[in-house]
């Protein structure tokens, strides 16, 4: 089940995540960075696998009423007729940065679909909603200079980039990584292939194969994976020491499917990549064959994904086909790894961000952009959007497409479990093993605790057992929700004398039990 967060007027959200991506952490109450403690979410059902009368429902984000939060330029800008978020956006030092391509109008007047319509541009923003596209002088255009165009050596055209920031690489140059869907062609077909990319400050980018570029293609003497049309750029991460890009794949791997499914390859140093594949995903309905080209469900550009250290959240391409173009929508759906390899849906089939309706800028189809932080009491989501049903096969123009849209929730309820009666018993669950060490705290992610409703923490051994001074009587009762609450037990919020591996249950108790909505446990 899916629930929508409402609240009263579209003006008040606006304000609120205004006022929130603006203010430090400890204007809203001293919050810690989730992504530097291990979470296990509602929702994700490796972390939390053993439950009794529980229901897990999603929340659906609500749109910001102002967007797109970045749109398109004026018709003497580079982007005037595309801001396409295949993109990224990174929180440094406070302040967000986007990373998207650009297409100007030649591929809208044109019929020929060329690769050097497509450039790499920059925004920036300090509170995540007012963007500033800066004249950086990098890159000359139409005569120009002032414009927000990144340098790439050599040319080359990216029509899908994701950027990950590694500030402690000991090689100044490569603290900055990116990768790149890059066009070849294979006869007289056009295909896509990954190029990897590097910079110093996330602004001038160098290729780190050698590439001898072809009107902004590379070479297909010079790719780095097999001659196969991949798009490989939907999604980028490292995982235990590896950098994987995630992708769409018209070809099956080691089950028969039908049309796009997830691929990823890997690599240990980000310039030499696999030539074997991980299949990550794939909907149910691919499995059943019989479907052709863009018809039947897909999984539409990979996994965008926001890395949360012990577990992956992700956004893909929902796509609803059909034969022809004009019948094909591309909604956004929600997937969690808990190894990097295999991605799953909390809810098969469900429109995590829906597209919009017909008239409004992101009808038709959206796009998942690398795009997603925890600011104030939000979290924020980015996305982008083109329609499908105006998609051509490069033989006739396209219409203007993109910006870049946010969509929020409250901070970190992407999902719940609340109290339905089955009849089984007490409302409870247990996590999986987790790793004891002296010095532990734990949080939790919860609303509608009170005086008649709250939740009760206890610890087992990994078999299961109640560990003493943590379970029974010693157990520690929360009553007051919040974002992160802390769980305080007899001796203290710090956990002392764990084993090697423990196990956290909770409890839904009182007689509002029924109010509570338990989002997360964070472990730090």
């Amino acid at each position: 089940m899916i629930r929508p967060i409402h609240h009263a007027r579209a003006t008040i959200l606006a304000l609120a995540v205004l006022a929130f991506a603006g203010r430090p952490a400890s204007a809203a109450g001293a919050l810690f960075d989730e992504t530097k403690a291990t979470t296990l979410f509602a929702f994700d059902s490796v972390s939390i696998p053993f439950t009794r009368s529980l229901l897990m429902e999603l929340n659906r984000p609500e749109k910001f009423a102002g967007n797109p939060v970045v749109a398109r330029g004026a018709r003497s800008e580079p982007d005037h007729w595309g801001v396409q978020f295949y993109g990224s956006i990174i929180r440094v030092d406070g302040k967000f940065r986007l990373w998207y391509c650009a297409l100007d109008g030649a591929r809208g007047e044109q019929a020929e679909a060329n690769p050097s319509f497509w450039r790499l541009a920059y925004a920036e923003s300090d509170d995540g909603i007012r963007w500033v596209k800066p004249k950086l002088g990098l890159v000359e255009y139409r005569g120009t200079r002032d414009n927000n165009l990144l340098p790439i050596e050599p040319v080359l055209g990216p029509i899908n980039v994701k950027v990950l920031h590694e500030p402690d690489d000991p090689d100044p140059t490569r603290r900055y990584k990116m990768m790149g869907h890059i066009y070849w062609m294979k006869g007289k077909v056009r295909h896509g292939t990954p190029v990897p990319f590097a910079s110093a400050d996330g602004l001038r980018w160098r290729a780190l194969i050698p590439v001898t570029p072809d009107n902004a293609q590379i070479p297909a003497s010079q790719i780095i994976v097999p001659p196969m049309h991949f798009e490989p750029a939907g999604g980028l991460f490292k995982w235990d020491g590896m950098y994987y890009a995630s992708g769409q794949s018209p070809y099956h791997v080691t089950r028969p499917t039908h049309a796009r499914i997830v691929r990823q390859i890997r690599s240990r140093d980000f310039i030499e990549w696999s030539a074997t594949t991980n299949f990550a995903f794939a909907r149910p309905e691919q499995f059943q064959l019989g479907k052709t080209g863009n018809d039947g469900k897909q999984s539409h550009e990979g996994v965008s994904v926001w890395h949360r250290g012990n577990v992956l959240v992700g956004l893909y391409g929902l796509w609803q086909g059909a034969q022809t173009w004009p019948g094909v929508t591309i909604d956004l759906g929600l997937v969690v790894s808990n190894d990097g390899l295999h991605f799953r849906e909390p809810i098969t089939d469900l429109a995590f961000i829906p597209i919009g309706p017909d008239g409004t800028w992101d009808q038709g189809g959206l796009m998942q952009g690398q795009g997603f932080e925890n600011v104030g009491d939000k979290s924020l989501f980015y996305y982008g959007a083109a329609d499908p049903r105006t998609w051509t096969a490069g033989d006739r123009p396209i219409p203007a497409r993109g910006g870049v849209g946010l969509a929020t929730l409250p901070r970190d309820r992407i999902g719940h479990l609340r109290v339905r009666d089955y009849g089984e018993g007490a409302a409870e669950f247990v996590t999986t093993s987790l790793a004891g060490r002296d010095g532990l705290r734990l949080y939790v992610n919860a609303s509608g605790l009170g005086a008649g409703s709250a939740l009760r923490f206890e610890l087992l051994t990994h078999d299961e057992r109640p560990l003493p001074g943590h379970s029974g009587n010693d157990a520690a009762v929360v009553h007051a929700g919040g974002f992160q609450a802390p769980i305080v037990w007899r001796n203290g919020p710090a956990l002392r004398g764990l084993p090697a591996r423990y196990r956290v249950k909770a409890t839904f108790e009182g007689e509002r039990r029924e109010d509570i909505r338990f989002s997360a446990l964070y472990i730090r």
